[in-house]
């Protein structure tokens, strides 16, 4: 892994950015995302995670964070970790989900190219960390991470996308909480 894409300064503001293996569209379906919500509510209440920006995208997701833990690594570890068994049980409970023996082969047949996964990969192994050093860099992040929705076509305002901060940004809380900060805004 290349020298920039680490966690550096434990202290710092990150931007993240991680995806499913194969880039697969799992985030499809209202239950997936709750998976995601409550996972990022629950490390925000316990782990010390705080979230500035954020975006769930169907294959995807970009985070800007710090870890008040100083421990922004273990910090997304555990989050993925956790994440990916919560998604597979979803998937293989839900009923509905019409795509269910073709994803959890796709994340079996993953996890058996990976020595240290044991039945299951569901995400990428990189996470390709960006400390975040001044203002300018802090709006450019944000502003790439609330107009990726609109990039790939799935809305034509940042704030009509569900599980975007860009509603948060809009005084919307309905989805997540964000901590607050004045030079994010």
């Amino acid at each position: 892994m290349s020298r920039n894409y680490k966690f550096h300064n434990k202290k710092g503001l990150y931007f993240v950015s991680f995806a499913t293996v194969n880039w697969i569209d799992v985030f499809t379906r209202q239950v997936y995302f709750d998976v995601l919500a409550d996972s990022v509510s629950y490390c925000r209440k316990h782990k010390g995670f705080e979230l500035y920006c954020y975006c769930f995208m169907p294959s995807h997701i970009h985070f800007i964070f710090r870890s008040t833990n100083d421990q922004p690594s273990e910090l997304l570890r555990d989050f993925k970790r956790h994440t990916s068994k919560k998604v597979i049980e979803a998937i293989e409970a839900n009923p509905q989900e019409s795509r269910k023996k073709w994803l959890l082969w796709m994340f079996r047949r993953a996890g058996k190219k990976n020595a240290t996964t044991s039945s299951y990969q569901f995400w990428q192994h990189h996470n390709k960390p960006i400390e975040l050093w001044s203002e300018a860099v802090i709006k450019q992040k944000i502003d790439y991470i609330h107009n990726n929705p609109i990039e790939t076509g799935f809305v034509t305002d940042p704030t009509h996308w569900k599980y975007s901060s860009a509603r948060n940004f809009h005084e919307d809380h309905n989805v997540l909480n964000i901590d607050h900060s004045g030079f994010l805004r």
